[in-house]
Formats: C-alpha cells, structure tokens, sequence
C-alpha cells in the first residue's frame, strides 16, 4: 500500500514531501491543508522537492499533499486581454474582490472568468474534418480584437456534433471531435497549455520587417524586427521602464502582453494605473483593448516570479496562433534570474558566477528562444517580438545575466546612466548598442521609405563615432587646437544627438514619429553637414558657418514640423540651409 504524500521539510517556498514516488517532474500539486499551489521540481526515491507558488507561512510538517495529475498550466481562451494577472495567471482584481488588499494563501488557480458569456460564431459543422490548429470559432474578445477560438495543437479528426452560432460560456462543450483512434475530444471555447512546453508552429520564418516602433533611435539606428528578440539593459533611473511604455503605446504590435516581473510595487502600480487610461494612438480606444498585464511585484512569493516569466510567453504564443503580431515586454529579467538564484540556493545547488544556478544561461535561452516570425499550424502568419529589460546592479553590464542575454538576443540596446544624468531621454548609448537585424530588414526599408535610409544611417553613425573620439581629445587639450573641419562635426554631432536622438515623450509630436518622417529629418541634417563642409573648405571662419539660427530650427524641427503633410515643410528648410551657404560662400569669393 502507497504511502499518503505528507510534508517532510519546508524551507521557504521549497518543499519536501514523502510518498511522492508515483507521481512525475513537473506535476502541479496542492500542498498542506490551505491547499497551496505547488510544482514538482525534482523526485528522489520517493521524495519529492516542490516548489510553491505562494506564501508558505503557517504550513505545518505532516500536512498532506494532493496531485493535480497535470503540469502547471495557463487557461486559454476569450477574457485574457484586458486582464491584469499575478506569475500563474491568476486575475488581481476578482484576488482583490475576495480577500483584499493582499493575496491570501490557499485561494486555489482561479483563472479568466469561466461563466461570461460570449457571442460565439462558429465556422464549422457535423462531418467536416478539423485539423490541429485551426480556427473553428470567432468571437469580438473587444472592440479591436478578435478572438479565434483553435483546435488545440494535439486534437484533429471528424466533428460528430457542432453547436449553432450563439452565445455561449467557456464551460459549454460547444464541439466533439473523434479522432482517428475513435478517441472523443469535447472541446470548450479554451484549453490549457502547459506554461513550459513551447507550442508547436508549423514552421519559422525569415525575419524580415522592422516592429516599428516611432521612436527614431531605435527604428532608425537600432531597429527591432517582428519576431525578434532585444535586451534592454540599464541601471537604476536610465529609463527602461519608460522605453518599455513607449514601445508598448507606440510598436505596431497586434497586442502586447507586458510582464512586470519583481518590480518595485509602487512602480508595478504605476502601470497598472497608467495603462488603462491610456488611449491607443491607432485606435482612439482605450490601449487594455490589446493588452495583457501579468503583475508580480518584488513582494510577492518568488516562486511564482520566476514562473511569471512563462505565462506571459504562452498566452504571446496563443495569439501568435491566431495569426497576431504580439509583443512581449518583460520587466525585468534580472528579478527572474534573482529568483532562479533564490530557490536554486535553497535547494542546496552548486552555485555557479555570483551565485546564480549554473543552468541560467539554458533558462535564458530557452526563453528568448520562443520568439519568432511563424506559419502557424492554422496557416496563419504570427510572431512573438520578446523585449526583455534587464537591471544589472550598479549598471555593471559584466554581470552574468546581461552578459547571457547579451549572448542570445539580436538587438542590444544599451541605457546609459550619463546620457540619463544629463536628460538625454531615451538614454541609448549610440556607442556601445547594436542590432543585427539592420541587413534583415533593408528589403523593407528600401520599398517603404527610402534606399538612402541605411546609407544616411551608415554616415551617421560614423559621424557619431567620429565625435567621440574627437571629445576625449578636447577633454585634454581643448576644442581651439582642432581643424575647421573637426570643430564643424562636433557641432553637427551635437545637432543630431539633440535634434534626433533625444525625444520627448511627453510632446505631442514628437512622442511617436513616423518612419518617413524619421528619414527627413536625417535627410535634414545631412543636408545642413555637408553644406556647411563647403563652406569649411572655402576656408570661411566657423563663426559664419555656424548660425545659431539655421542650426536651432533644424534641431527644433521634431517640434515645429507635425507628423502629417510635412513634405513642404522639410523642403522649405532643406532649400533656407542651401541657400544660406551657397550666399555665404557667392559673398567670400567676391572678397
């Protein structure tokens, strides 16, 4: 006779329990009398580790444990978007509704609300085949999005019953399904995924188009593409959750899912007030239309932190499915790896660089690695854009979990704590950030804006390079001793930091710029460089050359020229610069 599974030894979040030889890695289980949700995490013999997903406060040894007989899973099906969930996708507000300000232990997996009725158009009948993936139902989850219910990616076969059109809770069997081994599969308007698994595509795609995002320094200089992964790493005040907002506000994803993993509380509640009342720009209703908030602050049980991380990528993957661009923005995935750090430290690992596990850098790979640009199994095209912040102490970028994530993402985008010091916002530091999907998206670039984008971008960055190394000179000896030429590209150099680089997101204009616009204003500046070189070369004194004025509108040009019909408005100010020169130089050869 199998011995009743108790409770051996509880250390913090992680416990042991005996007569748990039976049961399998990964099992979801409710431990001690208050029912806690746990996971099994490692089984000798017949003892097994689990980790707990809430306070453990008040458990008692010889407590029993019961089996789930399932992994940790997510519900998936219409009521996500809008939702504000904590790390196992349970919804904050209806926790807030039962018991208060603070998360009681033992409320049990609540989930999306299973008795909302939904008005359900089905695309299906009694006789047809179905196949794993597919769209079998539509539903308006809100006025934005619509929802399409899927065959889960392990059912296929013959539908021997389909309901009407009508409207329907998710608990209705609303479709049967008999496989091919006379297997009968009742489908509801959701299914679970285990959080772990990654699900199935069928197949990936080349990247190839930017998530534009209407912020200059990234779309222009650094772009993230559709279906990519990009760090973004700074120390404490450099801004990486207001980048995130404005990419959450602003990128052309479909829907966002935005994970506030082990923030501060009051800057976890920030977000949740801010976000829904935010109005989407491309839709002028409000953003929770299209957004997901999973919310686990730095006060609330480690172990579901470091799962908060795998919920939000499944519920990105179940939109993907459905043919949605989605994009994930995790905040922060150094609190994820500091959960890591603490249970690996109390189930007495071997501890590897500043005592994180030695598997953090599979764990980050595994991550980043369900991102992607996808055919889906329903023959839809999707993609998961993963933009992970990360928050090495003291802005240390040395340190293993930047320098492991450095290893597996394409886009780096470095913050700065001396450009945030001097109110350069967004802080990129144009110097040490990169991106390798410049050359992927070039083809897209070259047909939707301009083929001298990338080229102007290549002169650009160059100039950018230049100026730095002109300014450790100065430093030494002083801006008097360099050439004409020299002193012009600091001046520029400073143009395009202030004029293109720094962008205000509190501005009306200037908070989201688009791309052809972003081109003109390179194209501005361009103009004004090599204008002014002439008549550097005609050997006319900088003191001509540099006018406050000229110099000034093209730097106020993100303000003064609006986002629409500005063609005018660019040629204008392209024809005063060259004007100006082509007079100043006509005036030094009459002298």
């Amino acid at each position: 006779m199998n011995e009743t599974p108790k409770i051996i030894d509880i250390n913090g979040p992680v416990v042991k329990a005996s007569g748990m030889g039976v049961y399998k890695v990964r099992d979801m289980v409710l431990v001690g009398d208050m029912k806690l949700i746990g996971e099994i995490i490692s089984i000798d013999g017949d003892i097994a580790t689990i980790q707990v997903y809430e306070e453990t406060q008040g458990l008692k040894v010889g407590e029993k444990i019961v089996s789930t007989d399932i992994p940790l899973s997510v519900t998936l099906g219409p009521g996500i978007i809008g939702n504000i969930f904590d790390g196992i996708q349970r919804p904050l507000e209806n926790i807030y509704e039962i018991t208060g300000d603070f998360i009681a232990e033992g409320i049990g997996l609540l989930s999306i609300d299973k008795s909302k009725t939904w008005k359900v158009e089905m695309l299906v009948k009694t006789g047809e085949t179905v196949t794993a993936g597919q769209v079998f139902a539509t539903t308006q989850e809100t006025s934005f999005i619509k929802h399409k219910i899927l065959i889960p990616p392990n059912v296929s076969g013959e539908v021997i019953e389909a309901l009407p059109s009508g409207e329907y809770n998710l608990e209705e069997e609303v479709l049967t399904v008999k496989d091919e081994d006379n297997k009968i599969h009742k489908l509801k308007l959701y299914h679970t995924w285990p959080v772990r698994i990654p699900r199935p595509v069928k197949y990936r795609m080349p990247i190839s188009k930017p998530l534009v995002t209407g912020q200059r320094v990234l779309d222009v200089f650094f772009p993230i593409a559709k279906g990519g992964t990009s760090a973004l790493p700074g120390g404490f005040g450099t801004g990486k959750t207001m980048t995130q907002h404005q990419l959450a506000k602003w990128s052309d994803a479909d829907i966002i899912v935005y994970i506030g993993c082990g923030e501060r509380g009051n800057e976890m509640t920030e977000v949740l007030e801010q976000f829904p009342e935010l109005i989407d720009p491309r839709t002028g209703k409000p953003l929770m239309e299209r957004t997901i908030l999973i919310a686990n602050t730095s006060n609330m049980p480690v172990a579901a932190r470091e799962a908060s991380i795998y919920t939000g990528i499944t519920i990105a993957e179940y939109y993907r499915d459905m043919g949605y661009h989605v994009a994930i923005m995790a905040d922060s995935t150094s609190r994820w790896a500091e959960a890591l750090r603490e249970i690996s430290g109390r189930l007495e690992e071997m501890p590897a660089e500043e005592g994180y596990p030695a598997y953090l850098p599979s764990r980050i790979a595994q991550f980043y690695e369900r991102a992607g640009y996808v055919e889906t199994l329903g023959k839809e095209e999707g993609s998961i854009t993963v933009i992970g912040a990360v928050s090495p102490p003291g802005g240390d970028f040395s340190e293993p979990v930047t320098e492991n994530t450095k290893r597996f993402v394409s886009a780096f985008i470095g913050l700065d704590k001396n450009l945030a010091y001097i109110r350069h916002y967004p802080a990129v530091n144009y110097l040490t950030s990169y991106s390798g999907y410049t050359s992927l998206i070039k083809e897209y670039y070259d047909e939707n804006v301009s083929p001298e984008l990338m080229k102007l971008r290549a002169k650009m960055m160059e100039l950018l390079s230049e100026d730095d190394k002109l300014n450790q000179i100065v430093q030494l000896v002083g801006e008097d001793v360099l050439p004409n030429d020299q002193r012009l590209l600091l001046e520029v150099a400073k143009v395009l930091k202030k004029g293109f680089l720094q962008q205000n997101a509190m501005h009306e204009t200037d908070s989201y710029v688009p791309l052809k616009k972003q081109y003109e204003m390179l194209k501005v500046i361009d103009t004004l460089y090599d204008n002014a070189n002439m008549a550097v070369k005609k050997q006319i004194a900088l003191v001509k050359i540099k006018n406050d004025n000229i110099f000034e509108e093209v730097i106020k040009m993100k303000y003064d020229i609006p986002n629409e019909n500005y063609e005018e408005k660019f040629d204008t100010l392209n024809k005063k610069i060259k004007n100006y020169y082509a007079d100043l130089i006509a005036k030094n050869q009459e002298e």
